[in-house]
């Protein structure tokens, strides 16, 4: 597992790296009081360490709550033409049925209440219920998952082995065995209980018995769903269980389960890929700067964007508008939710990739918020170096009022004084300015782009005023409770939460040299180190600001780097050419790309970064 835990961020499971894989936490990191923000916000956070049921009762919540924000009343009824249990008719982006009057232009609609039904995937191989006992780890039933087969139906039951309410009443759970094989999947495994009083639990547990992910409900449902991302040669073990929790105490011993809860028969359904049924594909027409959500629900489990050219640019398999920013109107509540802003004028599609039986979709179109914003107001980003109070709350549970140390402060463990600190900071706000601003302008993604970029050595704080945000740089994990290098309050497509903070913590990099978080590590005798520190920060912190401006991870196990990379390659991050060493002449620059969304957070498509962040600065013209 070595290498799996060097930053990868599998499928709204799994973002590690320094306290998980290479770096031991220090004493005071060990005894703070821990705050769980979601791990899709962090950069990075300890894998073992994730409490993934807080994480999932959160993300639920959330996505309830949000998806009671769509209008049913005042959207664009549209129901699906193909004729339901037939396939053939919209099976392909060229067929897509258009929905007319649909957008953000005069006398159109920006919501449509869609309704369709996909036919049964029949293709899917059935597999027998398997025997009792099956209730930990080393006795998990093996559906084949791997080289064998990526997808599989079957069927059990909780509560009728020697563990249920019939036997010793701690309490009946099922384990699976998934392989990654040879080549890996992604895989979407999915329960339904047609009968019974069962309420199922999800989860997935590696060979050692740490939990990756958990899920216990669908919105409106007692049915359960994950997706997560399996890499070849691995191997991972499916839970299906009891709710409320009905986890184990122990994932690698029969009988350590935490009672009876509900008792009933169970589907389980496991597909990788699209589907092998039936497709439905819609088109509408939407103009440059829109920002669109969809939320997906009912039997669809796959919900794709594409552009006028075909291309995929957004694919969703899970609902995690749990960090939207609160102010986002962007709707939620689905098995999969989806988030695009369009780069250009054009016709533009959405489709139902995967599933069956009868689905509803909430679909809306919104004019980016900055733009809505009173005119001529300019959204300001705050950089402060000089430590700030901040209320962790934002982030999770736990968090509360913390005191975050300057930047000055970690200047020693980088072996600088107080009279490199003015250069440092020039190097920070450069290499952000030029990600964020001039990289902006320079591509003319969006010609009404305006920033304002302040900083604490040469400004006011601003901050509390409309439409301020800001990156604290400088703390630590002891100090903020959360263990992580950077932390955003939100990934907001289209920003809309327009006073938000973010983090950069500076403990974890200014360690000794020796562990590749650690900016030391890259500091040599042909290093200017003043320069190379700066603008890994500067990377840092533009990494932050691109999640509040809209941005996801893409992919960083692929040779196109850019500064949304989760992690995985610090030295990317940093910026440190082929040489190994940061601040000399081979560094290369890292920007905001075009680039493959992160296939380990369960999406897919090609997210461009440089436009999402370019629409989401816009001078006020409401």
């Amino acid at each position: 597992m070595a290498k799996r835990l060097l930053g990868v961020l599998a499928a709204g499971v799994v973002f590690s790296l320094v306290l998980g894989g290479q770096s031991a936490a220090t004493p005071d990191q060990q005894s703070v009081q821990r705050i769980q923000p979601d791990p899709m916000l962090m950069f990075p956070s300890n894998p073992t360490g994730t409490d993934w049921v807080a994480v999932a009762r959160d993300r639920a919540a959330k996505a309830e709550a949000r998806g009671q924000r769509f209008d049913a009343q005042a959207a664009l009824p549209y129901q699906e033409r193909e004729v339901a249990g037939t396939a053939g008719a919209n099976d392909t982006p060229a067929t897509a049925e258009h929905i007319a009057g649909f957008g953000t232009r005069r006398n159109t609609n920006p919501k449509v209440a869609l309704t369709g039904d996909l036919k049964p995937d029949e293709t899917i191989p059935t597999l027998p219920p398997f025997a009792e006992t099956n209730d930990a780890i080393g006795l998990a039933s093996d559906l084949g998952i791997g080289d064998v087969r990526k997808t599989v139906r079957t069927s059990g039951t909780i509560g009728d082995g020697p563990y249920g309410s019939a036997g010793d009443g701690t309490g009946d759970i099922d384990f699976y065995r998934l392989a990654g094989g040879t080549s890996g999947a992604t895989l979407r495994v999915r329960t339904s209980t047609p009968v019974g009083d069962l309420d199922t639990v999800l989860a997935l547990f590696d060979p050692d018995g740490n939990l990756w992910n958990y899920n216990a409900d669908t919105v409106d449902s007692t049915d359960s769903a994950i997706t997560f991302t399996i890499r070849p040669g691995e191997e991972f073990y499916l839970m299906v269980g009891s709710d409320p929790i009905g986890l184990p105490r122990d994932p690698k011993t029969p009988g350590t389960g935490d009672g009876v809860r509900t008792e009933g028969p169970y589907e389980l359904r496991i597909t990788s890929g699209r589907s092998g049924g039936d497709l439905d594909y819609y088109s509408f027409d939407l103009r440059a700067g829109d920002v669109l959500g969809a939320a997906l629900s009912g039997g669809g489990t796959l919900l794709t964007v594409r552009d006028p050219a075909g291309r995929e640019v957004f694919g969703s398999e899970q609902d995690l508008t749990t960090v939207f920013a609160l102010d986002s109107p962007m709707p939620g509540g689905g098995n999969a939710v989806v988030d695009f802003v369009a780069p250009r004028d054009g016709r533009y599609r959405v489709g139902v990739e995967a599933g069956e039986g009868p689905y509803g979709i909430k679909l809306e179109a919104f004019r980016p918020g900055t733009e809505t914003a009173p005119r001529g107001s300019v959204h300001t980003v705050f950089l402060d170096f000089d430590g700030a109070r901040v209320n962790t709350a934002i982030y999770g549970t736990g968090g509360g009022i913390r005191d975050l140390s300057p930047l000055s402060t970690f200047l020693p463990r980088w072996g600088l004084t107080t009279r490199d600190e003015s250069a440092l900071i020039n190097g920070i706000i450069a290499t952000v300015r030029e990600n964020l601003e001039r990289d902006m302008i320079a591509k003319g993604t969006n010609p009404r782009f305006a920033l304002r970029l302040l900083n604490s050595r040469d400004h006011a704080d601003p901050w509390g005023q409309p439409n301020v945000s800001r990156v604290v740089v400088g703390g630590s994990i002891a100090e903020s409770g959360i263990p992580t290098i950077g932390v955003a309050q939100s990934i907001d497509a289209g920003n809309f939460g327009r006073e938000e903070t973010a983090l950069v913590l500076l403990d974890v990099i200014s360690e000794p040299a020796g562990p590749t978080w650690s900016l030391n590590s890259y500091v040599g005798a042909g290093s200017d180190k003043t320069t190379f520190i700066g603008r890994a920060v500067g990377n840092i912190t533009s990494h932050e600001i691109g999640h509040m401006s809209g941005s996801w991870h893409t992919n960083g196990l692929n040779d196109v780097h850019g500064i949304m990379d989760p992690g995985g390659n610090p030295a990317v991050m940093f910026g440190v050419g082929p040489d190994g060493l940061g601040g000399t002449a081979d560094d290369p620059d890292l920007d905001l790309v075009e680039e493959e969304l992160s296939p380990d957070e369960g999406f897919t498509g090609v997210q461009d970064t440089v436009n999402r962040t370019a629409w989401a600065f816009v001078r006020g013209t409401g």
